[in-house]
């Protein structure tokens, strides 16, 4: 009988996650609740997955050009990571919107909807390139790099940040996918994107050097979004946009910008915070300490990026049955996919902290570089837990369209506490580049007590979108 009831539960979980890659339209406010958390959290971890795996194998090569390159590297991601702010927040709208019409059964709506939020992001993304192109060397100053640094990498920079309008389309997009629950569609453009970057990264660098690498990832991006344009405009999903959509809709674009502003803020805030923390590792410990940091921030990105996805199951749960006047299903959704994400993240922690200097030598011999970035992963990595429970935290708030919260959340715990404690840290008590890598779980964990909170009161089972 045992052996029947293993055989029908090991049936059941391929059939689940068959199901979940096959991107069919399923109904999300009704039925199994841990069924749906996994039909769109299967898809969700795969895709941002590869692009964790994209992230890892773009440093191990650039490694191989030297400290100088992965100080680049790591200090261009950490402005770009502005970019990726703006993307994430008006992903954010769009995923709240979508999703809510969506729950609402009016998928026109829906597409209007996020039609509209492209026409927003384009133009936003349009002004970060030109400044990106015309400063490149002038942001890497002003992040600490020393002059070779600059000299070297401002190309690399300015590749980057002139492609910013296909890094922002790719997840803005991939929002407006998942807020419709097609969680298989983004996954699969976000795995084109990132399978062609692995392919052409190391023999871009090969030929080209650091530039290489950045060409590698815009081309990768433009392959995603041209995917995606192609789905939205001529595939079969539940979403099909059509030229009236993108007519401008001044009450609608202000609603999305209403949601959209205090999400982006609420990243930059997040983001901004990790680029004065790469500028005081810089300050404080050289470049030595800069790179050997970088190494372990793509290796925390790594594992952090497939609890997002865990984390967006719960945001695209909560707006479509807030949209189906599901309000307890919407927050039974959100519990279990906490559970889940702290079980996922306990496992990373052990890994970081019994593992962490055989993972940094994956990518660095030099063991100054080793040192530095396995003291940062064990540090940081000790705090997993608290950032997984919070993401999703996080990510309901924003799901039901509250973005105010958690802004206030991240400011709050970011700039009024983990900047000031590193500070005090690093250069009040002397403990230079430890001190930034402890502020970082200290704040994380406040970070989620927080939203806990914030999510327990229930004041965003009441948001309009």
């Amino acid at each position: 009988m045992t052996t029947i009831n293993n055989r029908n539960r090991l049936s059941y979980i391929y059939q689940t996650f068959k199901q979940s890659l096959n991107g069919e339209e399923q109904d999300y406010t009704q039925g199994s609740i841990r069924k749906a958390v996994f039909l769109l959290a299967i898809p969700m971890i795969l895709e941002l997955s590869l692009e964790s795996v994209f992230a890892v194998v773009d440093m191990f090569f650039v490694g191989k050009l030297g400290k100088n390159a992965i100080a680049t590297v790591g200090l261009t991601e950490s402005v770009i990571m502005i970019v990726y702010s703006v993307a994430i927040g008006l992903s954010t709208a769009a995923t709240a919107v979508v999703a809510r019409r969506i729950g609402e059964k009016n998928p026109d709506a829906a597409a209007h909807a996020g039609a509209q939020a492209m026409v927003l992001g384009i133009s936003v993304a349009i002004v970060i390139s030109i400044i990106g192109v015309i400063y490149a060397s002038e942001i890497l100053q002003l992040m600490g790099a020393a002059s070779d640094v600059v000299k070297e990498g401002a190309i690399f920079t300015r590749i980057m940040l002139g492609g910013s309008v296909v890094i922002l389309l790719l997840f803005l997009i991939n929002g407006i996918f998942r807020g419709a629950g097609d969680a298989a569609m983004a996954m699969k453009s976000l795995w084109i994107a990132s399978l062609l970057n692995i392919i052409l990264c190391p023999i871009l660098i090969h030929f080209m050097g650091l530039k290489g690498a950045a060409i590698a990832t815009v081309l990768g991006r433009s392959s995603g979004v041209a995917y995606q344009c192609w789905h939205l405009f001529k595939g079969s999903g539940l979403l099909q946009m059509k030229k009236k959509h993108f007519h401008f809709d001044g009450p609608l674009i202000r609603s999305l910008t209403t949601i959209a502003s205090p999400a982006t803020f609420q990243f930059i805030i997040a983001t901004g915070s990790w680029i004065v923390l790469a500028k005081l590792v810089a300050e404080s410990g050289g470049t030595t300490a800069s790179a050997g940091y970088q190494i372990a921030i793509r290796n925390v990105v790594f594992f952090i990026l497939p609890a997002w996805g865990l984390s967006n199951a719960a945001a695209t749960l909560v707006g479509q049955n807030l949209g189906a006047k599901e309000i307890q299903r919407a927050e039974q959704s959100v519990l279990l996919a906490a559970k889940y994400n702290a079980i996922f993240m306990s496992f990373v922690t052990v890994l970081f902290v019994f593992f962490a200097t055989p993972i940094i030598r994956i990518f660095s011999q030099e063991e100054a570089v080793v040192a530095y970035g396995a003291r940062a992963l064990q540090i940081i990595g000790a705090g997993y837990i608290f950032y997984g429970i919070g993401m999703v935290m996080v990510q309901a708030l924003n799901g039901a369209g509250d973005t105010k919260t958690p802004t206030v959340i991240n400011f709050i715990c970011f700039w009024l506490f983990q900047i000031p404690f590193a500070y005090l840290l690093a250069k009040g008590l002397d403990l230079k580049s430890t001190g930034a890598f402890i502020a970082i779980p200290v704040a994380e964990t406040l970070i989620a007590l927080m939203a806990w909170y914030y999510f327990k009161k229930g004041k965003w089972k009441t948001v309009q979108v």
